[in-house]
């Protein structure tokens, strides 16, 4: 695991090498390999002048060793706090080993990795593609607790650290790094990264951590400052702020460890670190959040719905449609080198793909046209027009004599079936739905549709274009609203349907804030648009018929679109106000839906009835086979429609919850028959 090399000038070179896996992570072997390099470095301490900690990876260090972590149960904590302290207790060695240590990164180091180079007294990292530092942490529910909280508060101070680094998740590039504090130097190749860690040696012969020299002083005072104790009211005011009210146990967790631990000794900093990372590591929470996150996560991008069918890669790309999707689909594309022509109506319209802001690099392979003709030798075709079938059609007709042969008939529609779509095409099987989410510059997700006729061929490559710019795709069947869609659709009606009952607007959205929503339904309803949300639901009553079951949702949509004129954000006006495009206060009107039977319901049936409408749809999705797999709309739910992350997804939460069912039921009777779980 790790190779020990020491050279004729006393330098000893640590070169992280875990035999049995792609990436060094702090698994048992990692943990013995670095006991038995300190305790050959000691035993040899006369003839070492300093240490190189480096990586024959391509990554620096991965991290944690996520799988054993993930099985952690409460009966674990003591085996937990002997493994972390043996752990803490050889980079507490390395550092103060008393010779000068210095990490050459040579690749991501996140999280554990990070944990690895502030061990050292020196950090330079290599300025490569996909060098990125940080703690990921939060994001998995647990905290950096291999002495990640304690070093990084000592070295730059309790608010940068937490602003910075620790509550965030940032994974840095090296230069913003070094600029933030916890690399030192940047260096653009291998051979400058080692020479430039011997020459740093050479001149700190008596290097040590800040924390170990004599006089320190915590960089910005400790809590006991008069300065900083007037400051730290703010901190979890703020934090509350920043979770909208929701109660999330990793920041809780890391503001406190930072906090306490700034207030005691190191030692003793570490301690409190350790036991505040068991409890989370023990938590349902952080269960949920690495099985979405990253397990599931690896899963999906890994292919777990890809076919295992060979096909060639896009070469040059087709948009339809230059408005704000078809831009920025376009510039996805282009991104990540792709010859990419955009085609609207007019040469004005469609020239908008090239006036987004972006990289000029990028954007000059981007080429916009209002003739078919240029479209000549596209091998994907993405179409991101208005949603109405015929439409839809009429510009399928239009380019497809000018694309090659068997290029790829994609559709980015959000609800329409594919299988009708490709009804209009001549060669169905080539046909599939790209469903990117907006921003797409922003949104990770890729929602890929496969019709009743589509070969895994297209799915292939249409999945392999989806990974090649950039996003997760899943990977769903047809049906109409397909899965985001559909599922979102259950927690805008069940918002507007507290509305219709009552319920004050306010609580509806703190109700989902404090859930673990990432943005109000009110607010998300007048981002869609009330007048697309009445037309999508207008076209499921269509293709329902008699099946179709109406709520009170409905009306009240009606109600703000016909009688009120209150369309939406995009109008600027809708359940909010708006000004100069910017969100305001909700609509004074809202106020007299409000009655005393709406202000009664519970807070905790507020939350769950969002909760519960999405995951028992998501049950029926996966039993009427939309979903294909789980992984998919565990990944899908949080990434694309904003499901909660500490669910884990919205059917592990369904499946991970101590009385799904009996809880369903309770809310069947109270609120209606739609929450009888499948």
């Amino acid at each position: 695991m790790i190779n020990y090399e020491r050279d004729g000038d006393g330098v000893v070179t640590l070169t992280l090498d875990d035999p049995d896996q792609s990436a060094n992570t702090m698994n048992a072997t990692y943990v013995a390999a670095m006991t038995a390099a300190l305790d050959r470095l000691e035993a040899e301490r006369e003839q070492v002048t300093g240490v190189i900690v480096t990586s024959a990876k391509k990554t620096f260090f991965a991290g944690g060793d996520l799988p054993s972590m993930a099985r952690a149960e409460k009966e674990d904590a003591p085996a937990l706090f002997e493994l972390l302290t043996t752990i803490k207790r050889d980079f507490r060695r390395l550092e103060t080993y008393g010779r000068p240590v210095v990490a050459a990164i040579n690749g991501a180091a996140l999280g554990g990795g990070l944990e690895v180079a502030l061990a050292c007294h020196h950090r330079i990292a290599l300025d490569a593609p996909g060098t990125r530092l940080g703690f990921p942490e939060v994001t998995l529910g647990l905290l950096p607790g291999a002495g990640g909280v304690t070093r990084t508060v000592r070295m730059l101070g309790l608010a940068p650290a937490l602003t910075t680094w620790l509550l965030t998740g940032r994974r840095l590039r090296p230069a913003d790094a070094r600029d933030n504090g916890l690399v030192d130097e940047v260096v653009d190749t291998p051979a400058a990264l080692i020479e430039s860690a011997r020459a740093w040696i050479a001149a700190n012969p008596d290097a040590a951590q800040p924390w170990d020299r004599e006089g320190y002083r915590m960089p910005g005072g400790t809590p006991a400052s008069p300065k900083l104790a007037a400051m730290l009211p703010a901190f979890p005011a703020t934090l509350r702020q920043q979770l909208k009210g929701a109660s999330l146990p990793a920041p809780e967790k890391i503001l406190a460890t930072a906090v306490e631990g700034a207030q005691v000794d190191f030692e003793t900093a570490l301690v409190i670190e350790t036991r505040h990372l068991i409890t989370l590591l023990t938590s349902q929470i952080a269960k949920n959040m690495m099985g979405a996150l990253f397990f599931d996560m690896r899963a999906v991008n890994g292919g777990l719905a890809r076919p295992d069918v060979e096909v060639a890669p896009a070469r040059k790309v087709a948009v339809l449609g230059a408005g704000m999707m078809g831009a920025g689909i376009a510039y996805a594309c282009a991104r990540a080198g792709l010859d990419v022509v955009v085609k609207d109506v007019t040469p004005l319209l469609a020239a908008r793909a090239t006036q987004q802001k972006g990289d000029p690099a990028v954007l000059a392979r981007i080429t916009t046209t209002a003739d078919p003709r240029d479209l000549a030798g596209c091998d994907v075709l993405i179409e991101a027009v208005f949603e109405d079938p015929a439409l839809k059609n009429a510009v399928y007709a239009e380019v497809a004599p000018y694309l090659t042969e068997d290029a790829l008939l994609a559709s980015n529609t959000s609800t329409l079936p594919i299988t009708g779509l490709a009804r209009g095409v001549e060669r169905p099987g080539d046909f599939i739905g790209m469903h990117f989410f907006s921003p797409v510059g922003k949104m990770p997700l890729l929602e890929i549709v496969v019709g009743e006729q589509t070969g895994d061929e297209a799915v292939a490559r249409a999945f392999d274009l989806g990974r090649r710019i950039g996003k997760t795709p899943i990977v769903v069947n047809d049906g109409r609203g397909f899965f985001t869609s559909r599922v979102i659709g259950k927690f805008l009606d069940e918002a507007i349907g507290m509305l219709a009952e009552g319920v004050p607007a306010p609580s509806i959205e703190h109700a989902a804030l404090q859930a673990g929503y990432p943005t109000g339904p009110l607010a998300l309803a007048d981002e869609v648009s009330l007048s697309l949300v009445q037309r999508i639901r207008r076209q499921f009553e269509a293709a329902a018929g008699d099946a179709f079951v109406a709520l009170p949702s409905h009306a009240l949509v009606d109600a703000m679109v016909g009688e009120h004129d209150r369309p939406g954000r995009a109008a600027g006006r809708g359940f909010y106000t708006y000004a100069e495009g910017r969100r305001g206060a909700l609509w004074p009107g809202l106020a007299s839906f409000a009655t005393d039977e709406g202000r009664s319901v519970p807070l905790e049936d507020l939350k769950d009835r969002f909760l519960f409408a999405e995951a028992i749809d998501a049950r029926r999705c996966l039993d009427e086979g939309v979903l294909r797999t789980e992984e998919d709309g565990n990944v899908g739910s949080i990434l694309g429609i904003g499901y909660p992350a500490w669910t884990g997804g919205v059917l592990r939460f369904a499946r991970q919850h101590a009385d799904f069912h009996r809880r369903a039921r309770s809310l069947a009777a109270r609120y209606g028959d739609r929450f009888i779980p499948a």
